[in-house]
């Protein structure tokens, strides 16, 4: 815990200036506001699910997540210059690209409706969705970790070298009472578990828990993907040219990727990123994060599933 201190009072120390961060914090209130107040993610963009078209809106709404929050800091900071670099736009326009893609991505869904049982259309479209991103997210920056971003150190931080894993786990055992709290809140009830009851264990001919496993080990990964996105390479492919300024871009990024979750998750995924995207940046790993935001999302479902008992 003492590390994670040391990171954030070293990051603070050398990036805070509180007109740049109460510009962010406004930018961000208001953007939320909007937001829920007219349910913009769930019934703007969500309402053109299954078309095409609805890829070219998330990358639009997540570019003017990004770049809003880069000119904000381009001007208390006086960083211009950032945009007059090639490598920004080229790594910047490919993770939001590989966002947009990711979030929006419905043809694996089309497939399954197709050529599989009715039984377990439902438990193979929400496994698939958190495994879909094998295809959207790693295997593009596998590439262009190997062909183009060749003096990175380590894949964009999916390394072990230096991490400690104990102040991650001491925070997961803090996070198990607030947990419990939240799930008796109607919120939290209204949301999780994500896991509905279906037909895919009579399909299977398995045990009730067999289907459940696999779609929350699937769930699982799909967090290392998502830390791999906004950490990993929002963070450790970009510090290189924009120093300790990537954090709150892709802060403000993150929160509106949370958009069409409850209220709640999305103010604390702008605490929850910072934090993460600090250790990242200080670490070089992204494993941190990815423990964390594994744990917590089981300790959700589990929480949520006790209630329902």
């Amino acid at each position: 815990m003492k590390q994670i201190l040391k990171y954030l009072k070293i990051h603070l120390k050398e990036d805070f200036q509180a007109s740049y961060y109460l510009a962010i914090a406004a930018f961000l209130a208001i953007a939320m506001s909007l937001n829920y107040y007219f349910d913009f993610e769930d019934s703007v963009l969500d309402s053109y699910y299954g078309k095409s078209i609805r890829l070219f809106y998330y990358f639009l709404f997540y570019c003017f997540a990004y770049y809003s929050a880069t000119i904000i800091m381009a001007y208390f900071k006086n960083e211009w210059h950032i945009f007059k670099n090639k490598e920004y736009w080229i790594k910047s326009l490919l993770i939001l690209t590989i966002l947009a893609v990711d979030t929006a991505f419905h043809y694996h869904n089309i497939l399954i409706k197709e050529f599989m049982d009715v039984a377990l259309q439902y438990w193979a479209s929400r496994v698939s969705k958190n495994l879909v991103n094998i295809f959207t997210t790693i295997i593009p920056l596998v590439l262009f970790y190997k062909y183009y971003d060749t003096q990175q150190k380590s894949f964009y931080g999916l390394t072990v070298k230096g991490f400690n894993h104990k102040p991650y786990l001491f925070i997961l055992v803090v996070m198990i009472p607030l947990i419990a709290l939240a799930s008796f809140t109607d919120n939290f009830a209204n949301h999780y578990p994500l896991y509905k009851n279906n037909s895919a264990y009579y399909a299977l001919q398995s045990p009730k828990w067999v289907p459940a496993i696999i779609y929350e080990l699937a769930y699982g990964w799909n967090f290392l993907t998502i830390e791999l996105m906004f950490r990993g390479f929002m963070i450790l492919a970009l510090c290189s040219i924009c120093g300790r300024n990537v954090v709150l871009p892709m802060v403000v990024t993150y929160c509106f990727y949370h958009f069409g979750k409850p209220e709640g998750e999305a103010i604390s995924s702008i605490i929850g990123g910072y934090i993460l995207g600090v250790i990242a940046l200080e670490s070089r790993s992204i494993f941190g994060g990815v423990l964390i935001h594994i744990g917590v999302a089981w300790l959700m479902e589990f929480f949520a599933w006790l209630q329902k008992l």
